[in-house]
């Protein structure tokens, strides 16, 4: 049967039943039709409301894979999506009638305990990482919800519990394998291919397809001081305003963040409060026990908590608490600023938006980033927001189609109440796929280098289905380009 694809500059191509099958001869993995098994499995995201049909799959096993599906996009002037964990907001792992490289089943993730360094595969989950580094008592800086993709992540920038302490995930990037867009494989590190290397480490997938990351752990766990508060929101106003006070004191061992939603059916919440409005803050210690109860202390003893659930807990099991309100398959919109502070009248802001939740399963999170993370300069990786900052992600989450203009209109009226407050910058992996002229936001005084670098190692723009930096082939022309 004939394939149709699109392709990279517009218009479609019929690719030959022999030419299909001698692609798939030539892989470790697998090419998927439209009408075989395994193709709606390889084209799901975690955002239900994305619902996209590539006109083919190659479901990837190995390096060798990935420069094939490289190499055959290229050659034959395709569309291409590359798929990790297919986590991404904006569905951008999967585009309709293009070619899919799905690196889902690559998903090793190796511990070298001694030299404290992690080797992970690109369809890797932070759950499996999390797994394996927690056997040496070890931790990589991640995200929060166990079931996101290591690359999409590390591709954006990563923070988590443990960024006060030990950076950003991109920080604890010690080098990356890399299939660019001539598909040769090439070892970016501080050291060879560091243009490259500075490019990946925020700049998302427009450099290429990574291979294989290699990481810098840090001794953390088995357990961590963590947990949650919950409050009526009622107090919320006066508790914001000494959390903000309290993140800006913390040292970097303790990250607090804020969520403001209705409570779900937790099984230590009091049933009455079930469906109320209500303010979490949820808070980790990465350190010595006595340490974190001591640094608590002032959090714990604000209003009148429902219930204060903070005590030891692995560190594995606090990286996926949140995995239950976060499941895959449902209809996800957001919209997020960053603060440099957070003032009164932004407060005021989130307060009046959360009194109208469009649904059970929206919120507001407010995550407080600084310590080891802000002694980074701002030119020092593509990922350029390095002041000590509150994020605010407006989570928008629900289940009904009919609710999508409610829900989506929700979210678009507070992110633009809230921007007179904002710092104008945003993290790229919260930005939805409505967004295209924030890349600006998210990348500040670094896009132009990063348009440079672009033209340099993808000047025909292969990688195209992301957050999309286009190359400036002029800019690659100049003395510039010795950097």
């Amino acid at each position: 049967m004939t394939i149709t694809l699109k392709k990279l500059e517009g218009g479609e191509t019929a690719i030959a039943p022999e030419a299909v099958e001698s692609l798939a001869t030539g892989l470790r993995g697998a090419v998927i039709r439209p009408d075989e098994p395994g193709y709606d499995t390889s084209r799901s995201l975690w955002n239900g409301m994305i619902d996209r049909r590539p006109g083919l799959v190659i479901r990837a096993l190995g390096t060798g894979d990935i420069q094939t599906a490289v190499n055959f996009a290229r050659d034959n002037g395709l569309l291409m999506a590359v798929r990790g964990g297919g986590h991404q907001i904006a569905g951008l792992a999967v585009a309709e009638g293009a070619l899919l490289l799905d690196l889902s089943q690559m998903r090793s993730v190796h511990v070298d305990a001694a030299r404290r360094r992690v080797h992970v595969d690109p369809g890797a989950l932070l759950g499996d990482m999390d797994r394996e580094t927690q056997l040496y008592g070890l931790a990589v800086p991640s995200g929060v919800n166990s079931t996101t993709g290591v690359a999409g992540l590390t591709l954006g920038g990563g923070f988590g519990w443990i960024t006060r302490k030990y950076g950003m995930t991109i920080d604890n990037l010690v080098s990356a394998k890399l299939v660019t867009a001539d598909g040769q494989l090439r070892h970016v590190s501080a050291e060879e291919n560091p243009d490259l290397f500075w490019a990946i480490r925020g700049g998302g997938g427009n450099f290429g397809v990574v291979a294989a990351f290699e990481f810098q752990a840090h001794p953390v766990g088995p357990e961590v001081m963590s947990g949650l508060l919950i409050h009526p929101i009622a107090e919320a106003r006066e508790l914001l305003q000494a959390f903000r006070g309290i993140c800006d004191r913390a040292p970097d061992e303790l990250t607090v963040w804020a969520v403001l939603r209705q409570a779900p059916p937790l099984p230590f919440l009091p049933e009455e409060w079930h469906g109320r409005e209500v303010l979490i803050l949820a808070a980790c210690y990465s350190g010595d026990m006595a340490e974190g109860e001591a640094a608590m202390a002032e959090l714990r003893s604000l209003g009148a908590p429902i219930v204060d659930v903070i005590s030891p807990h692995p560190f594995s099991g606090w990286q996926a608490a949140f995995d239950p309100l976060l499941v895959p398959g449902a209809r996800n919109y957001w919209k997020s600023h960053d603060f440099l502070a957070l003032n009164d009248a932004a407060i005021d802001t989130i307060l009046s938006a959360v009194k109208d939740l469009p649904d059970p399963a929206s919120e507001v999170f407010i995550a407080h980033v600084g310590g080891a993370m802000a002694r980074v300069a701002n030119d020092a990786t593509a990922f350029p927001q390095r002041d000590a900052h509150f994020t605010m992600n407006v989570h928008t989450r629900w289940e009904d189609p009919t609710k999508d203009a409610a829900c989506i209109g929700w979210a678009r009226a507070l992110f633009d109440a809230a921007a007179p407050h904002s710092a104008g910058s945003v993290y790229v992996n919260f930005v939805p796929g409505d967004e295209p002229g924030r890349l600006a936001d998210a990348y500040g005084g670094n896009l132009a280098r990063l348009a440079e670098i672009k033209a340099r190692h993808d000047p025909g723009n292969l990688f195209r289905v992301n957050h999309n930096i286009v190359p400036d082939k002029t800019a690659a022309k100049t003395p510039m380009a010795a950097k």
